[in-house]
């Protein structure tokens, strides 16, 4: 039985943190330049990948050790200083203080995403039909670029400005400590990537996408199936996946038997 406590959050926070953390690291050993850094305030991660990167923000604040103005303060220099926004992702597993703490220092609420998991045993994976004429598999170290562009595809449009942006995201992802890419293929075609993590007995499923060619045919689902028999194979005993609420990514995860653990907020500093 997982009770939806605080030390439940705190595995999935650190989870996911350390993957962020994993992320920058890999940034960092391949663009140098870029400054990529995180450190650890209070049991926070707090991680810079650049003004722009969806990972510049912190995880597990206020959920480990107690935060007050001294430790926001630390923080949020070490976002300023390098000129970028600061965002704290808040679980609401976190110490009830956090909040009067934030909105007397200026943050407002930018956004909410649910936290989903589901326990793992091996040889008994619940998931939704797939269609056999899929095949996924995790793809070598010479077709990490392959795998990078599949994921853009899925991803951005030549319109949209996004195209490189997520290709160097790929790149950067599939290289992080502890990642294993994973590929879905139809009639010899890559059409979808995934991304699976392991940490201890924790597994986070991340950076689904499918081009739109390939749409409609059941790749996500068959990479769930994979991902999920290959973390369960490998020790671990607990997956967890992040969505939007309502979308399409936490229905997919639904109907493959995760569970909604509970809706985080994330913070923004106005002032």
């Amino acid at each position: 039985m997982n009770y939806i406590d605080r030390e439940f959050s705190q595995k999935l926070e650190r989870t996911e943190a350390r993957a962020n953390a994993g992320f920058v690291d890999s940034r960092a050993q391949l663009y140098p330049e870029s400054g990529a850094q995180w450190i650890e305030v209070a049991g926070a991660y707090a991680m810079f990948d650049g003004v722009e990167s969806p990972c510049t923000q912190t995880f597990g604040l206020g959920l480990f050790d107690e935060i007050g103005d001294a430790e926001l303060e630390q923080i949020e220099m070490f976002f300023t200083s390098r000129s970028a926004p600061v965002f704290h992702e808040v679980s609401p597993m976190a110490d009830p203080s956090l909040l009067s703490l934030l909105n007397a220092r200026g943050y407002q609420p930018l956004e909410l995403s649910n936290v989903l998991f589901q326990p793992l045993e091996p040889g008994v994976i619940n998931s939704a039909p797939i269609n056999g004429q899929i095949s996924t598999r995790i793809v070598a170290g010479d077709e990490i670029d392959m795998w990078a562009a599949t994921s853009a595809g899925g991803w951005a449009t030549e319109a949209d400005g996004l195209s490189d942006f997520m290709l160097t995201f790929g790149r950067i992802g599939a290289n992080s400590a502890g990642a294993s890419p994973f590929l879905a293929e139809y009639d010899g075609k890559a059409i979808a990537a995934g991304m699976l993590l392991m940490y201890g007995e924790v597994a986070i499923l991340a950076g689904a996408s499918t081009i739109p060619e390939g749409r409609n045919l059941g790749a996500q689902n068959a990479l769930l199936r994979s991902r999920l028999t290959f973390a369960a194979e490998h020790g671990c005993t607990l997956a967890m996946m992040v969505t939007a609420p309502g979308s399409q990514s936490q229905k997919n995860a639904q109907k493959n038997n995760f569970r909604i653990a509970y809706t985080r907020t994330k913070w923004q500093l106005k002032n």
